[in-house]
This record gives structure tokens, sequence and C-alpha cells, in this order.
């Protein structure tokens, strides 16, 4: 008689979250890309709200559906993609629902904020971090410490090189001045949440830390659809007439591509056997290998 251990199916809210989730964010983005001027925002964030819904409907929505149904079967891979996926929408819709202009869909933004949000933190908290490690074993892991540093001092460095000089001027930042923002939310979230959030989890997988695995996964996932969007923004910008520092689309693509490798290779390291082990904890999660 065998004594491997059954798969076990994601909690039944999660995926109800989930299927909420690709159902209001196909609405939000196909009614914001569809419909003239919908969107009541400046003109200047107009060619970036269009690059971030074209980038969710087309490789966000599949890769959470895609995702979803493989860690539903009890894939780690899949879990650990899904959260990623998950992560990238809490972000984008965390920006929507306190940023973009009041539309329409203001409670579809809001709703996707709270279901997102649901999913990721539940998710994480049962997340078995200390399987995933056993999964991926004794990889490398210079190269995912390394490039979750250079995206933290590039993030910070691409923001606090227009916040401080506007500080200390006693001014507004350019970019906030342009869209008439009483100030910017993706500068909060991705000083006080992203920025940190890639030190840490790189200090964790330098220890070796069972969480640090975790982090690194999810993360990574995460900076290759966030990437892809960016890149998206910046063509809509072109097409309207901005102008886009040829620097920055090479640095963000590169920045893309390298991301969806190291994200390629991550997954890859995981065992595949680890999908016939439980892909979430009862547990503690806090607790450490």
């Amino acid at each position: 008689m065998s004594t491997t251990a059954p798969r076990l199916a994601l909690p039944r809210p999660y995926v109800l979250a989930s299927l909420a989730t690709l159902a209001l964010t196909v609405v939000a983005t196909a009614v914001g890309l569809s419909v003239p001027g919908f969107y009541r925002d400046a003109p200047v964030l107009l060619p970036q709200i269009y690059g971030q819904d074209l980038l969710t409907l087309v490789v966000a929505t599949p890769a959470l559906t895609a995702s979803l149904y493989f860690a539903n079967r009890g894939s780690l891979r899949g879990y650990v993609a899904w959260l990623g996926v998950t992560g990238y929408l809490l972000y984008t819709y965390a920006s929507y629902a306190f940023m973009t202009a009041f539309n329409e869909l203001y409670l579809v933004y809001v709703a996707l904020l709270w279901l997102t949000l649901f999913a990721f933190v539940g998710g994480m908290v049962r997340l078995d971090a200390r399987a995933l490690k056993r999964a991926v074993g004794d990889a490398p892991v210079r190269s995912y410490v390394a490039f979750q540093l250079v995206l933290a001092a590039l993030v910070a460095l691409l923001w606090l090189a227009e916040i401080v000089p506007a500080t200390l001027a006693g001014t507004t930042p350019p970019s906030v001045a342009e869209a008439d923002l009483p100030t910017s939310v993706i500068h909060s979230l991705d000083l006080g949440v992203v920025a940190p959030a890639f030190v840490l989890s790189a200090y964790w997988l330098r220890e070796r830390r069972a969480w640090g695995y975790a982090f690194t996964a999810v993360l990574l996932v995460k900076v290759a659809t966030l990437g892809g969007a960016v890149l998206a923004m910046a063509l809509f910008m072109m097409l309207d007439g901005q102008t886009v520092p040829l620097p920055q689309v090479l640095i963000f693509g590169a920045l893309t591509l390298a991301g969806l490798f190291l994200t390629g290779r991550f997954l890859r390291s995981i065992d595949p056997e680890s999908s016939r082990e439980p892909p979430i904890s009862a547990t503690d999660p806090r607790s450490e290998a």
C-alpha cells in the first residue's frame, strides 16, 4: 500500500476568491481598453493605465488561470506562481483603487483589492516554506540574492532622484505635478513595501532561511509580470507621443528579461516530486528549519 501523501487542493475560499478575481479583472481591463474616454485621469497617465490594462488582460489573467489550476492540483510550482501573480494583481488594483480618478468601476477596483489581499495573505500564511526549501534543495542562490538587491537599489534610486530634490526645494515631484495628484501611491508602495521586501527576501535567502525561498519565489513571479507591465506602459507612452528616456526602457527591458529567466530557473529547480507532498501547511508558518 502506497504511503505517498495525498495531494491537497487549495482551500475553497481561495479558489473562489481567485475565480472572482479573474472575472472582475477581465471586466475591468476590457472596459478600460474598449470604452473611449472611460478613464478620467490626466492625459499623461492614460498611456500608463492602458499599458497596465493590456498586460493584465493578455498575460496576468492567463497566468493566474494556469497557476490556479496547477496549484489546486497540489503542485508546489503552481502554488508559488499563483501567489506571485496574485501579488502582481494586488499591487495593480491597490494603485487603481487609491490613485485612479473615480469612474464607474471604482467598486470593482476595491473588490479586486480585497480579493487579492485575502488570497495573497492567506496563501502566504498557508505556504509551507520549509517544504519549498527542501524542494529547491542545494541550488545556488547568489544570483537571486543579487537580482533582488539590484532591483531594490534601482527602485529606490529611481524615485528618490525625483523626491529628494523636490523635498529640498519645497516643490512637488514632476511626475506628481504633471499627473495633478496630491501624492504618488506608486512612490509609497515601491519605497514602503516593494523595495524593503526585496531587501528582506534577499537577506533571508542569503542566510538560507526557509522564508527567503518563499518570498524569493513569489517576488520573482511578481517582478516578471510587473516588468512586462512597465514596458507596455512605455510603449503606449511612446505611441501617445510622450518622451520615454531610452536608458529607462533598456534598463527595464533587461530587468524584465532577467526576471523571466530567473523565475523560470527557480521554478524548474523545484523538485517535481514535491507535488506529491502537501504544498500548504497547517503548522505555524513562522517556524524555520
